[in-house]
């Protein structure tokens, strides 16, 4: 089963699939999501979700249970 993922704020959608990890659904939209350590632990890849939940890409992917989720791209000039 699939779901629309939109990436703000640029307004980017793209269709993935459930379990699919954050950041290859990004790359595949063509949204550059920042990385450092890959395992969540130097926030570089911090993403706000709709709801405000805050995560970090590197260790998420996408839910089960939604149509559509929304992310909100931080812009961090370190990264």
């Amino acid at each position: 089963m699939s779901i629309r993922v939109r990436f703000l704020p640029d307004d980017v959608t793209v269709n993935a699939e459930i379990g699919e990890a954050l950041l290859d659904v990004a790359q595949r939209a063509g949204v550059f999501i920042p990385t450092g350590c890959l395992m969540g632990s130097c926030h570089a890849c911090t993403v706000e979700l709709e709801d405000g939940d805050v995560i970090r890409a590197c260790i998420s992917s996408v839910p089960p249970g939604r149509e559509e989720m929304t992310i909100n791209l931080y812009s961090d000039p370190t990264w």
